[in-house]
């Protein structure tokens, strides 16, 4: 059943902007809390006095392409209005789409979203939190990143130095850190008590859940450390629940960023501080170029959720292929995310993306709280980001 989404505009309904003018005036700063919802009846609706409502064959946010650019906009995951709002900042005075998503994914990092970007969050199995960020330029293809950052704080501008100060493209663990330190990055624990307390309650419930398979003891029922096994073990039904139900809205937040600049020029990022209790060393999709985000010719992507799973099938950057092959940002968005789910129907995560125009779509699978997958749009003359929930498929 085809979930879509659909944001008024006046190349898409008739008297859009003065509608806009009207509820702007009658409901004030509200405005900036409205968001619409899209269901599986392929609607959307302005959760508010004022109702806008269309009928869609696919998730995107225009039916077809405008004639010019929608500049500057940002698409961002989840509803993170503070990071989407400085980004969106950064392009309207004139910054790049490089800058904006430096500074909003730094913005993330800064305020501890969720508890799962930045520092303070997700230990892994040793109560250790680190760190993984990524920022790539679509028109010179240009990427920074870094992943499994320890005792740094500022993951997404370490990514920018590797990215302005290095030919690399990914620096990982303590290599990574003495790099961020040679650069002035403060070095400090990224625990926090909350992180510390969740860490000893894993403990003491015998680590569980965990990441490990076919060692001794059995992951399944003990802490390690854990040695080869000389006989397969087979993950129990409630082994794998209990694995599944890690990965929710507490668990995976990266914030995933896609910006488009004055200038028409594309940028794409993320940060997160990865899943809780991985094993030591894990790094997932976040700071992988065309897994965790990507960003071309054609438009960008970032997606969020099983990183474990989702960068074996690089879905930013198929996102990306399949806008430069014709589909809309929701037409390849949905695409992508098929892909996986055919292999891997029990995983969760979505996929947002935007295209060259401005336009926008996303996709998601999975049991996301009351059905629904929110993120965070502003563009052109938006004065506040505006949140979108789609129907997520299960």
């Amino acid at each position: 059943m085809q979930r879509a989404f659909w944001a008024p505009t006046s190349r898409n309904i008739p008297n859009a902007n003065r509608l806009k003018s009207d509820f702007e005036k009658n409901e004030g700063e509200n405005y900036s809390n409205r968001f619409l919802r899209c269901n599986f009846a392929d609607f959307c609706i302005a959760t508010s006095a004022l109702v806008l409502a269309r009928k869609s064959d696919n998730a995107d946010s225009s039916p077809s392409p405008p004639e010019s650019p929608i500049l500057p906009a940002v698409i961002t995951t989840w509803g993170y209005v503070t990071a989407t709002s400085e980004a969106f900042e950064v392009m309207r005075v004139g910054g790049s789409a490089v800058d904006a998503i430096t500074t909003g994914t730094a913005s993330c990092e800064r305020d501890r979203c969720r508890g799962t970007v930045g520092c303070g969050g997700s230990p892994d199995e040793n109560g250790e939190t680190t760190l993984d960020a990524m920022i790539m330029d679509g028109e010179t293809h240009n990427v920074g990143a870094v992943g499994g950052l320890r005792r740094c704080k500022n993951a997404a501008q370490v990514a920018r130095y590797v990215f302005d100060n290095t030919d690399h493209t990914l620096l990982v663990g303590d290599q990574a850190s003495n790099f961020a330190f040679n650069f002035g990055c403060v070095e400090e624990s990224l625990t926090s008590n909350d992180s510390a307390a969740d860490h000893q309650t894993w403990l003491q419930g015998n680590c569980q859940p965990n990441y490990w398979n076919n060692v001794t003891p059995n992951p399944a029922y003990s802490c390690g450390p854990y040695q080869l096994a000389t006989m397969r073990t087979e993950m129990n039904e409630e082994r794998v629940k209990a694995l599944r139900a890690e990965i929710n809205e507490d668990n995976h937040d990266t914030i995933g960023m896609v910006a488009l600049d004055l200038n028409g020029k594309l940028a794409a990022g993320t940060s997160t501080n990865g899943k809780r209790r991985k094993i030591a060393g894990r790094v997932g999709d976040s700071p992988i170029p065309g897994s965790g985000s990507y960003a071309g010719p054609a438009g960008g992507a970032a997606a969020t959720g099983d990183g474990d799973i989702m960068m074996r099938f690089v879905p930013s950057y198929q996102a990306h292929e399949n806008m430069r092959l014709g589909m809309t940002p929701g037409e390849a968005t949905k695409d992508a995310m098929q892909r996986i789910i055919d292999v891997f129907p029990n995983f969760k995560g979505a996929l947002i993306a935007m295209n060259k125009y401005g336009e926008y779509g996303a996709n998601c699978h999975g049991d996301y709280e009351n059905g629904y997958f929110p993120f965070m749009i502003q563009r052109n003359d938006d004065k506040d980001p505006i949140q979108i929930q789609i129907a997520c498929s299960l």
